[in-house]
C-alpha cells in the first residue's frame, strides 16, 4: 500500500481537534433530498450515504447520472468547505449487483452470476460497476456479500455466491478486484457469521472456531487478499459477543493474523444494536466505545458525534483509542486521492452509465447464468414451428432483477431497453406467432391450443424474508413495503394470489409442450411437480438484459452453461444440505428420505454433450496438476464447466469427504476438442489439525475430476507424508476410491438403522 497516504493521514491527525477526529468516524443518510436538504446535512461527517439513492423518490422521472453526479459533487463541495482542513467525506452506496445510485447498469443478482462458474466474467462486472459508481463520485460499495449460503431458507441467499468455499472466494475476490480497479473502496460483508440456526438472518451464531476457520473466514480471507479496503461488521453475535464489537474478529483476526490496513465500518444502526438487540451497553456512549475500542472505525448509517463524544468525556474511550479509527479512515481518503480529485464530471457520467459495452455485458452475465435443470426433449425450442405461445404467471411481466437491491430508493429501477420476459418474446416474434398471456384460471382452454406454454414462477424473499417453507407460495401472500431505523432495503408491495403448484401440474397435463422459468433467489421445492415438467430452467434473477437471454437459451440462439453454486433438496426438512459434509458416524438420510438433493452443486444441463478423456495427474513439490482433453461431441457450440474436487482420508482430523478446489469453464465449438489442465497449490491439501495449527499435515487425498459434485468422471489418489506431496502406487485410482467406500458404508448404515 502507499506508505505516502499514511503518511499523510499521520500529519494531518496531528492537526485535528477533538471534535474533527469525532466526526471522521461518523457518517449521516438523509432520505429526502428535496427542499432544504443542504440545511439539514450535517456537512462535517467523515462519510455519506450518496444523495444519488434518495434522489428518485416521488419524482415524475428518475434523475439522470448527471444530475446525480451534481449532487454528489455538491454534497463534497459543502463539506469540505465547511471542515476546517477542507477534508472531503467518502460517500459510498450498495453496489450488490450493479451501482445503486440510480438507473444504472442492472447485471445478474450474484447468485446469478456464481452459476456462471466464471470469476474472469465476476471481475469485468466488478470492473463495470465500479467505473458506473465512481463516474458520480460514489467511493465506497457494500459489496460484495461473501457469506455462504449453507442454508437456503436465508432470505439474503440471493445476495450470495452459494454455498461453496473455494467458489465464494474466488467470485468475492474477482468482485473487489474489479470495483477498486476503479478507485472504489470494495467492503466485504457481512462479517463475520451472519444467520443462525434455521437460515434466521442476524442470529447469533453456534458456529465454532475450526467451522469459522474452515469455512466461514475464508472468503473474507480471499477478498483481502484481493485489496479490499473496507470491511462491514455483522449485526449478530459470535463467540459470545456481538460482531459489532468483537476484538477477536475486527482487530485479532482481521488485522493482526491478516495485516489487513483498512477500515472497518458497521452495518446500519450496528452500534445501536449493542444497546438494543444484544442488550451489551446501556447507552449509546457506552455502545460507541465498545465497538471503536474492538476495532470498528466508522459508525453507519446516522451522526453519533454525540455519542462519540460522551464516550470519551466519561472515559470510556480514550483520545488515543479515538485517534486509531480516525488515522484508518484518513489513510483510506488520501488512497482513494479524495484530496486531490474530490469532484467527478456530469457529462462524464451520463456518457458512462448503461454505456453500449456496459448493457453488452449484462446480456452476456445472463446468459452465462441460466441453469438448464430439466429436459425432456422439448429445448430448444424451433421458432419456425411456433405459431402460438402461452405465457403464464406473473413474473412474465416483471423485468427480472429481483427486489433487494435493485435500483434506487423508493423507485422502481427501469431501463427503455430492459424488456420483461413478456416483452422480449413478442419482441422476438413480432406478427409471426401469438403470444398470449394467460390467467390460470385460462389453462385448461388455452394451453392445449398452443404451440409451448411457458410458466415464470413468483417467489416472496430478501433481506427481512427469510422462509421456512421452500415451495412456490401456494395461497394468497403479499409483502408491504418497509421504511424503518436505517434499513433502507426497497420491498416493493408485492401480492401473489396463483396457487402456483397446482397451476404447474395443471399446466403440465394440460399440454406436455412445457416450460417453467423458476425466477428467484434461492432453491424451491420442487418435489410436488417436477417429475410431471418437460422442462425446467433455473433463471435467478439474470439481471436488466436478462429476458433477451432466456428467450435466447429458449430458443436455442444461446446453449445453457450455468451450474448450480448451490444444491437443491428435495424439501426443507432435509435443510441445511451442503454437498461438502464431514463424514456421518451413522448416516445421512431419514427413514421417509434418502439424504440426496434434487439436483446437487454443480450441476446443469447442455443442449450438447461432452466427452472427458486422456485425464493424468502430475504431482510435485510445486502442488497436483490434473490435465486433461475434452470434446464438444454434440451438435450444439457450448460450454462444459469441469470441476475438480478433493476427498480426505487417514487425516489427523475429520475432512469433508469433497470440496471444491479448482474448476475450468471450456468453451467449444460443436466437434471441437481441447487441452485443459487444472493446477491446485499444495494449500489445497493443507488443514487445520487438532490442534487448531493450519498446515500441510499428513493424510491421504482423493482428486475426482467431473461435471457436478455427483458426476464424477476420473479419480486419483494421493498422499501428504511429511510436508510432502506424493501420488499413490496407482495413478489411477479404483472406480470405488476411498471416499467412495466411506459413502457406500454410511449408506448401508443409514438403510439399516431405517
Amino acid at each position: 500500500m502507499n506508505d505516502r497516504a499514511a503518511q499523510r493521514a499521520n500529519a494531518l491527525l496531528r492537526e485535528l481537534s477533538p471534535e474533527e477526529k469525532i466526526y471522521q468516524v461518523t457518517a449521516e443518510m438523509i432520505f429526502d433530498t428535496t427542499g432544504d436538504y443542504r440545511e439539514r446535512r450535517n456537512p462535517l461527517c467523515g462519510a455519506y450515504r450518496n444523495p444519488g439513492h434518495f434522489m428518485h423518490y416521488q419524482r415524475p422521472a428518475p434523475a439522470s447520472p448527471a444530475e446525480v453526479t451534481a449532487q454528489i459533487n455538491e454534497d463534497v463541495r459543502c463539506s469540505i468547505e465547511a471542515q476546517p482542513h477542507g477534508i472531503p467525506p467518502i460517500e459510498n452506496g450498495e453496489a450488490l449487483h450493479g451501482a445503486q445510485w440510480g438507473m444504472c447498469t442492472n447485471f445478474p443478482q450474484p447468485i446469478a452470476l456464481a452459476s456462471s462458474f466464471d470469476p474472469a466474467l465476476v471481475e469485468r462486472v466488478g470492473d463495470a460497476i465500479g467505473k458506473e459508481c465512481s463516474a458520480a463520485g460514489v467511493r465506497q460499495v457494500f459489496s460484495p456479500v461473501v457469506n455462504l449460503a449453507r442454508d437456503c431458507r436465508w432470505g439474503r441467499t440471493v445476495e450470495t455466491y452459494g454455498e461453496d468455499v473455494q467458489l465464494t472466494s474466488d467470485l468475492g475476490a474477482a468482485m473487489c478486484r474489479g470495483l477498486q480497479k476503479n478507485g472504489v473502496i470494495a467492503t466485504p460483508k457481512h462479517f463475520a457469521d451472519n444467520y443462525g440456526f434455521g437460515g434466521r438472518d442476524s442470529n447469533y451464531a453456534e458456529t465454532g472456531e475450526r467451522a469459522m476457520r474452515e469455512t466461514v473466514l475464508p472468503p473474507f480471507r480471499a477478498c483481502i487478499d484481493a485489496g479490499a479496503q473496507s470491511v462491514m461488521a455483522a449485526y449478530n453475535g459470535w463467540d459470545g459477543l456481538p460482531c459489532t464489537a468483537n476484538r477477536r474478529l475486527l482487530t485479532e483476526i482481521l488485522r493482526d493474523e491478516w495485516g489487513f490496513d483498512g477500515f472497518v465500518v458497521s452495518d446500519y444502526c450496528g452500534v445501536e444494536g449493542l444497546r438494543e438487540a444484544h442488550k451489551m451497553a446501556n447507552t449509546d456512549a457506552e455502545a460507541a466505545a465498545l465497538a471503536l475500542k474492538a476495532g470498528l472505525d466508522v459508525i453507519l448509517p446516522f451522526c453519533r458525534y454525540d455519542a462519540v463524544k460522551e464516550a470519551i468525556e466519561t472515559g470510556a474511550l480514550t483520545e488515543a483509542q479515538l485517534d486509531v479509527a480516525v488515522l484508518r479512515v484518513l489513510t483510506a481518503k488520501f488512497r482513494l486521492g479524495l484530496f486531490e480529485q474530490p469532484y467527478r464530471d456530469p457529462d462524464a457520467a451520463q456518457r458512462l452509465v448503461r454505456c453500449d459495452a456496459h448493457r453488452a455485458l449484462a446480456l452476456e452475465a445472463a446468459r452465462a447464468s441460466i441453469v438448464l435443470l430439466k429436459n425432456d426433449g422439448i429445448l430448444p425450442l424451433k421458432q419456425t414451428s411456433i405459431k402460438r405461445i402461452g405465457v403464464f404467471g406473473q413474473s412474465a411481466k416483471l423485468i427480472p432483477i429481483g427486489a433487494n437491491y435493485s435500483g434506487p430508493y423508493g423507485a422502481p429501477w427501469q431501463g427503455a431497453d430492459a424488456p420483461t420476459p413478456l416483452e422480449a418474446l413478442q419482441a422476438r416474434f413480432g406478427d409471426s406467432a401469438q403470444i398470449l398471456f394467460c390467467e390460470s384460471s385460462e389453462i385448461e382452454a388455452v394451453a392445449p391450443t398452443c404451440d409451448v406454454n411457458l410458466y415464470f414462477t413468483s417467489i416472496l424473499e430478501g433481506e427481512g424474508s427469510d422462509r421456512s417453507d421452500l415451495r412456490l407460495p401456494s395461497v394468497t401472500v403479499k409483502k408491504e413495503e418497509r421504511r424503518e431505523g436505517g434499513l433502507i432495503v426497497d420491498e416493493a408491495a408485492q401480492e401473489i394470489t396463483d396457487d402456483q403448484e397446482r397451476s404447474i401440474l395443471r399446466l403440465c397435463k394440460a399440454s406436455r409442450r412445457t416450460v417453467i422459468l423458476l425466477q428467484n433467489g434461492a432453491p424451491i421445492d420442487m418435489t410436488a411437480w417436477a417429475e410431471q415438467a418437460p422442462a425446467i430452467l433455473e433463471t435467478w434473477y439474470p439481471g436488466e438484459q436478462g429476458a433477451k437471454a432466456l428467450v435466447e437459451i429458449l430458443f436455442g440462439e444461446t446453449n445453457p452453461s450455468a451450474k448450480l453454486p448451490i444444491t437443491i433438496p428435495k424439501s426443507v426438512g432435509q435443510l441445511p444440505l451442503v454437498y461438502s459434509r464431514k463424514p456421518s458416524g451413522r448416516g445421512y438420510a431419514y427413514c421417509d428420505n434418502d439424504g440426496k438433493p434434487l439436483y446437487p452443486f454443480g450441476f446443469g444441463l447442455s443442449y450438447t454433450s461432452f466427452e472427458i478423456s486422456d485425464v493424468r495427474m502430475t504431482v510435485s513439490q510445486a502442488g497436483v496438476d490434473v490435465a486433461f482433453r475434452i470434446a464438444n461431441t454434440g451438435v450444439f457450440d457450448g460450454a462444459e464447466v469441469v470441476q475438480l474436487y478433493l476427498g480426505s482420508h487417514g487425516c489427523a482430523v475429520v475432512r469433508p469427504m469433497k470440496a471444491l478446489k479448482a474448476y475450468a469453464r471450456v468453451a467449444l465449438k460443436a466437434g471441437e476438442c481441447k487441452a485443459v489442465s487444472l493446477h491446485l497449490t499444495p494449500d489445497a491439501f493443507c488443514y487445520y489439525d487438532a490442534a487448531m495449527v493450519y498446515g500441510l499435515h499428513d493424510g491421504s487425498h482423493t482428486l475426482m475430476l467431473g461435471v457436478s459434485s455427483e458426476e464424477i468422471r476420473a479419480t486419483f489418489e494421493l498422499t501428504v507424508r511429511g510436508g510432502s506431496l506424493r501420488p499413490a502406487q496407482q495413478t489411477q485410482a479404483d472406480p470405488r476410491s476411498a471416499w467412495e467406500t466411506l459413502a457406500a458404508r454410511n449408506e448401508r448404515s443409514d438403510r439399516h438403522d431405517a
